[in-house]
Order: C-alpha cells, then sequence, then structure tokens
C-alpha cells in the first residue's frame, strides 16, 4: 500500500509476522529456555505482546513450553523444517566429505552459508549442542569467503551493520575490509588468524556455483601450532579437493544428470 506522501506502508499483519520471526530469532545463541520477560526483554516489547507472540507460536508447534516452568524453547515444527531443509539443501550429503576431510587433516572442518549479516555453520564437527551456529561476516574465514564470492543479489559489505571487533585483530574499518576481500578473490582463499577468537586459525576456501558465485564456504579450523605457515599451502590443496567435490555433491539430482549428460 503507498500514501499519499508515496511511502510504502507494509501490508497488513507484515509487524506481527515480524515480530513472531524477531521471537523465533531470540532463539539463535543455543541458550537456555526463554520466558516470556526474557523475551520482551531482548525484544523490547512488553511481556504481554511478548506472551500473545509465544503463545500463537506456541499453538503452531513453532515452539514449545516446559510444563514446570512455563519458559519456551524452539517446537517439533522448526525441528522439522530444519531437517527438510538440511535434506534439500544435500548437507546429509557433505557430512561424509566433511568428516574424511578432518580425518586427514587433524582440523575441524565446516560448511557454512549465509543468512543476512551472518554467516552460519551447517555442517561439520563445530556443529555440537553447546556451539552457537552464527558468526560475523566480516571477522571469520568463511564469512569473509562469502562476501567476496557474494551470490547475484547478495549485499556488499557496506550494506552489513556496523562491524564490531571481537579481537584486536579484527578489521572492522570498511576500506580495510575492502582491501582484504579483493586480496581473498585474488588468492582465492580466506585466512582467521585469531580475528574471531584468540587461539584459533582457520581457512576457508568457496563451494562455487556454476554462475562462480559461492554457495557454501568451506573451513578447517584448529590452533596456530596445527595450522602453520609451513603447513597452509597443504591444508588448502586438502580444502579445495574436497570444496571441488561438494560442487557437484550439493548441486540438485537434475543439475548433477545434466553434467553427467553435457559429459
Amino acid at each position: 500500500m503507498t500514501t499519499e506522501a508515496g511511502t510504502v506502508r507494509p501490508p497488513a499483519g507484515a509487524q506481527a509476522v515480524r515480530r513472531a520471526l524477531d521471537v523465533l530469532h531470540c532463539f539463535h545463541d543455543n541458550g537456555p529456555d526463554l520466558s516470556a520477560s526474557d523475551l520482551a526483554r531482548r525484544l523490547g516489547l512488553s511481556t504481554s505482546t511478548a506472551h500473545r507472540l509465544a503463545r500463537t507460536l506456541l499453538g503452531a508447534g513453532f515452539l514449545e513450553q516446559d510444563a514446570g516452568t512455563a519458559r519456551y524453547r524452539l517446537g517439533p515444527a522448526m525441528t522439522e523444517l530444519g531437517r527438510l531443509s538440511y535434506h534439500q539443501r544435500g548437507l546429509h550429503l557433505a557430512a561424509p566429505e566433511l568428516s574424511d576431510l578432518a580425518e586427514r587433516t587433524g582440523a575441524t572442518a565446516d560448511l557454512a552459508l549465509r543468512s543476512g549479516p551472518h554467516v552460519v555453520v551447517v555442517a561439520g564437527g563445530s556443529v555440537t549442542p553447546k556451539a552457537g551456529l552464527r558468526r560475523p561476516l566480516h571477522s571469520t574465514a568463511p564469512g569473509k569467503v562469502l562476501l567476496a564470492w557474494p551470490r547475484a543479489g547478495g549485499v556488499g559489505p557496506r550494506s552489513l551493520p556496523p562491524p564490531y571487533a571481537s579481537t584486536e585483530r579484527t578489521a572492522v574499518e570498511p576500506a580495510v575490509l575492502a582491501a582484504e576481500l579483493e586480496r581473498i578473490r585474488e588468492a582465492g582463499y580466506a585466512l582467521d588468524d585469531g580475528e574471531s577468537a584468540h587461539g584459533v586459525r582457520t581457512v576457508a576456501v568457496p563451494v562455487l556455483e556454476r554462475a562462480g558465485h559461492a554457495r557454501f564456504a568451506l573451513a578447517l579450523r584448529g590452533a596456530p601450532a596445527l595450522i602453520t605457515d609451513e603447513r597452509l599451502d597443504r591444508y588448502l590443496a586438502q580444502a579445495r579437493a574436497t570444496a571441488r567435490a561438494l560442487e557437484v555433491l550439493l548441486l540438485a539430482p537434475a543439475e548433477r544428470r545434466g553434467l553427467d549428460e553435457g559429459a
């Protein structure tokens, strides 16, 4: 809907949908169950509004409630959709490749994709019950890979929220980040050397689509004593070989058949 002044109003109900989605996003950190007052505090809403939103999501199966504490957690509908998305993306096929890569290198192997201003680990050794899956794009090796080879229509680093420093090594100046992304494109890989966390070194390469965009980022993570400068070329060779395999393996079946027919 457009007003006389020419501004575009959101469709009716859009604000309620946005708020309901914001409630679900409160559970991204994989922390403890949340009460209605916890949700209200995180979202800047009244407790009564947060309660109504949570009850609506509860009725649809997107949240469930502990009978003893009345606190909320993600519900069975989220589990179902998550599993469907996992298989639709072919990520169940990537797990053996990542396990093999980790065994060959001794590093943690992860596969990640972009979700707005974050990089999300979707498969690999970092996917554990106690670990959060979201990381900043600007300070992580897989995040910088996804920025360096953006998908069609993807926004660049200038459209991200203001970057923050996780450590003293994090680059937060836009010009510095832009220059680094250019170096990453030229080198074909990204390196996080203590920029997102102390004592961790990560190297990442793109898993490319046929159009040349990064569909995923493949990362190897370990201590600096493991991923040394002297061993970096070896780790890159292993990561790139796995990335090339995943570029085919993670295609939709029809696309894979097209490759076979083209051969």
